[in-house]
């Protein structure tokens, strides 16, 4: 056998063998991939029909109602007057438990007794004058929680509505005497102050 033609055998013989360890060596691969989607909770809360969820802070309007005294022009404050203003709260957008918590405060610090005394959470199917469970109020605020129920597609209601009742104190125990509570009519005259009450209200998700 001739040297090229041991060479040439040798090459070849050297091939098969980088071929059959290639193979040996080979494995199957494969790629792929895909997308996970899920959607987030809800989470739009209205208050008296205005959407609270999309800045970090909103101002609302409470129309206040004043009950009827016979010795007071109506839709006025005046020593011995009572009434009350509604917070709606629609959570039919809300798809977590959460918590709201309202605090209270007269703004008219000249009038000591002006003050925030009681709340009652109206039944779905009040109808006005209906009697009502009160609930005395001692710190001014009122907190409470809203469990999210999975067997049902919402919180089953359509809002709650919390009914928040105000008085100009008169009687054993009040802090201004007559002089006080003229003066205040007096400054109504003169510079048109009026009665200012605030709600705080915050949301926050139950974990």
């Amino acid at each position: 056998m001739s040297k090229k033609f041991k060479l040439l055998f040798a090459l070849i013989s050297i091939s098969l063998c980088l071929g059959l360890m290639s193979n040996t060596y080979s494995r199957y691969v494969a790629d792929a991939s895909g997308d996970i989607n899920l959607a987030f909770s809800k989470w739009q809360l209205l208050v008296n029909n205005t959407d609270i969820t999309t800045s970090s802070s909103s101002n609302i309007e409470f129309t206040p109602v004043m009950e009827e005294n016979a010795n007071v022009k109506n839709d006025t404050v005046a020593p011995s007057s009572t009434g009350y203003f509604d917070i709606n709260i629609d959570p039919n957008n809300v798809e977590v438990s959460f918590i709201y918590t309202i605090t209270l405060s007269v703004l008219n610090e000249n009038i000591p007794d002006l003050m925030i005394t009681r709340y009652a959470i109206l039944p779905t199917d009040y109808i006005e004058g209906d009697p009502l469970d009160f609930i005395t109020l001692t710190e001014n605020t009122i907190s409470n929680e809203l469990i999210f129920d999975n067997e049902t597609p919402d919180f089953s209601f359509n809002q709650i509505s919390i009914r928040i009742y105000f008085e100009w104190f008169e009687g054993d125990g009040e802090l201004m005497d007559d002089e006080s509570d003229t003066a205040v009519g007096n400054d109504a005259t003169i510079n048109g102050t009026t009665l200012d009450l605030s709600a705080n209200i915050k949301f926050e998700q139950k974990l």
